[in-house]
C-alpha cells in the first residue's frame, strides 16, 4: 500500500521531519534490544514484547525521518504498513515478521498466558535486531548526522 492510499484514508500525514526526534526513538530501541536480550532467559513473554516495542520505535523513528506520521485508532498496524512501504519488496520478510510480532504481542499483553517458546524469543530478538539496523541505515540516509549514534 502507498502512502497516498494511507493518506487518502486518513491514516497518514506529512510533517516535517524531526531529527531530535528520530534519534531518540533509535537510542530507545536499541536499548529496547538490550533489554528484550537480557530478559530472555527470565521472561520469554516480556523479552518478546520488548523486541517487538524496539522495532515498533525504530520504525516510528524511519516514518518520522521519512516526514510521516500515523494517524487514527490502530497506529501500530498503520506503522506496519508504513514500514513496508519505505523498505520496499526486499524487506518483505521481515516487515510481515514485524507485523507478526504486533499481533502476537497484543494477545501477550491482553489474554495472560500466552506461552512463547524460548526458539520463538530468540528469533524475535534477532528480527528486531535487523530490522532496527535497517531503520538506522535507512534514517542516517536522511540525516547524516544521525552517524554520531
Amino acid at each position: 500500500m502507498a502512502y497516498e492510499d494511507l493518506r487518502e484514508k486518513g491514516l497518514v500525514e506529512d510533517i516535517k521531519p524531526n531529527f531530535p526526534v528520530v534519534s531518540t526513538l533509535i537510542a530507545r530501541a536499541m536499548k529496547d534490544l538490550v533489554t528484550a536480550r537480557a530478559n530472555a532467559s527470565i521472561d520469554r513473554e516480556w523479552a518478546y514484547a520488548i523486541a517487538y516495542q524496539g522495532m515498533l520505535r525504530a520504525a516510528r523513528a524511519m516514518i518520522t525521518a521519512e516526514g510521516l506520521r500515523p494517524r487514527g485508532r490502530d497506529q501500530s498496524r498503520t506503522v506496519v504498513l508504513l514500514a513496508g512501504a519505505i523498505l520496499g519488496g526486499d524487506m518483505r520478510s521481515l516487515v510481515n515478521a514485524f507485523d507478526r510480532m504486533r499481533r502476537r504481542s497484543q494477545a501477550i499483553l491482553e489474554e495472560p498466558g500466552q506461552p512463547i517458546s524460548r526458539y520463538e524469543v530468540e528469533g524475535s530478538i534477532k528480527d528486531a535486531q535487523k530490522f532496527i539496523e535497517r531503520t538506522v541505515e535507512f534514517t542516517r540516509t536522511k540525516n547524516p548526522q544521525l552517524t554520531l549514534l
